[in-house]
């Protein structure tokens, strides 16, 4: 598996890499560990019967077939065109579809080599004698066609059982999940915990559920949306291929239609409220918030940050936000927020620049309001003992009472349909159609961190 992470990298630092480089390294590593055909069979299906056929080099996917699209799916359940229809399906999606494994910087890396080969069948055809051809990543597929990959990347489905995290911090993983079923599994991420891996960052909720949340699924979590380091809350991870385009259809479709239609018109889905604790108090106790947001670049390239933008329009995105006040108590206010849309910090800008009451702790959009930053007293409020957590996580510290408190952002509550029970739709045996519009609902609510709760109580006073 190291030796499998040194070729990902080396594949996306040398626009070089040959073809015969790839396949001889690829090939040592398949030297010294063979690969069970009866996991790769379960992989690409077949009711048992062995669908890889080696021919030389070449490994062989089964027929693509056309099928209902989990994006049209999506579509419909938020109000979008009817789903059932068959979706075009590219190489590059057929391929993923069939080795989920396999990392998506490699597939698409062997297509970028022209690695990729398709041949056409008929059926009783024989796969002797066919020609290949090479097929690029976006090329759509037609029922019959058969894709075909380097026989080195059978190595790379292989299970691996060296899980690099030990039963304690496994234990603290499993112990975030607020929900789970056979489609998504939803977590009460903590703050400090990024969702994404990057430079410098080691343990990430992306590479800790591919090792600690997959359970006995073939499939490693995947996410559907993201949340900022500091921000806590509700996150959702599909567990399949299926569930997580379907989600990414609906989160995508929600968005659309909110900037196209009239916003009274639009089903709310999906809804995601936060908490978010602010300095100030808003001119109004409730509203919706409408202001294009867009990146600009600082210190000549250095840094960058969100921000609203007036006079540029064409280079934003419009980002729509409702709220309502919850509390307001000694300057300071408890907001619910519902993103309309989604954007980059878009809470965060709109709270900040638009609001005038930037969140506490946002040391980036609010630092003028932390500049004059007064220390709150705790009066009749003792202090949290302090826990250790894996990963150096600190769930007890950062309240208004310290000099330095941490983000008070915190996604509370989600209401989605059920996606497990939607996926149904897409499965060829299903004998009736199911109505997307009887689906229940998941009301899911994610209790505030520790040092929330504190800020909470000490307001309270």
């Amino acid at each position: 598996m190291a030796a499998l992470r040194r070729l990902e990298r080396g594949c996306h630092s040398s626009p070089l890499f040959s073809r015969a480089q790839v396949e001889e390294i690829s090939g040592s590593i398949l030297h010294r560990s063979s690969f069970s055909s009866t996991v790769l069979s379960s992989l690409v299906g077949g009711n048992g019967e062995e669908k890889r056929r080696e021919k030389g080099k070449w490994l062989t996917l089964p027929p693509f077939v056309s099928q209902k699209g989990p994006s049209s799916v999506g579509k419909e359940l938020a109000g979008g065109k009817l789903a059932g229809q068959e979706e075009i399906t590219t190489a590059l999606k057929w391929v993923h579809q069939c080795f989920p494994h396999l990392p998506m910087s490699l597939v698409q890396k062997l297509f970028r080599l022209r690695q990729v080969r398709k041949e056409l069948v008929s059926s009783g055809a024989q796969y002797e004698g066919q020609q290949l051809k090479r097929v690029s990543a976006k090329e759509t597929l037609s029922s019959g066609e058969v894709i075909l990959l380097p026989i080195s990347v059978e190595n790379f489905t292989k299970e691996n059982n060296e899980n690099p995290y030990n039963q304690k911090e496994i234990k603290f993983m499993r112990s975030l999940i607020l929900y789970k079923d056979s489609a998504i599994i939803v977590i009460n991420k903590p703050h400090g915990l990024p969702v994404q891996g990057g430079l410098g960052i080691r343990n990430s909720i992306d590479v800790l559920a591919a090792t600690s949340l997959k359970f006995d699924s073939q499939e490693s979590p995947k996410l559907v949306h993201r949340l900022d380091r500091d921000c806590s809350g509700l996150l959702i991870l599909g567990r399949t291929q299926i569930s997580t385009s379907i989600l990414h259809s609906i989160f995508r479709e929600k968005t659309s239609r909110t900037l196209k239609e009239n916003i009274k018109d639009v089903p709310r889905l999906l809804q995601r409220k936060y908490w978010a604790l602010v300095v100030g108090t808003p001119k109004h106790s409730s509203g919706l918030l409408s202001a294009p947001v867009g990146k600009v670049i600082l210190e000549d390239g250095k840094s960058e940050r969100i921000t609203v933008i007036k006079e540029r329009p064409a280079s934003s995105q419009h980002a729509l936000t409702e709220y309502k006040v919850i509390k307001t108590s000694n300057g300071y206010t408890w907001l619910e927020l519902c993103p309309l849309t989604g954007r980059k910090h878009q809470l965060r800008v709109h709270c900040a620049e638009v609001l005038k009451t930037p969140i506490v702790g946002d040391y980036k959009y609010g630092w003028h309001a932390h500049k004059k930053w007064e220390l709150i007293v705790e009066a009749r409020t003792s202090k949290l003992p302090k826990e250790k957590h894996p990963f150096g996580l600190d769930f007890e510290s950062g309240s208004i009472s310290e000099k330095q408190p941490r983000l008070h952002l915190h996604c509370h509550q989600l209401i989605l349909p059920n996606i497990a029970e939607a996926g149904r739709h897409l499965e060829p045996s299903s004998a009736t159609k199911l109505n997307l519009a009887e689906l229940d609902m998941l009301d899911l609510v994610a209790p505030l961190p520790p040092y929330m709760v504190l800020s909470w109580n000490i307001l309270s006073f």
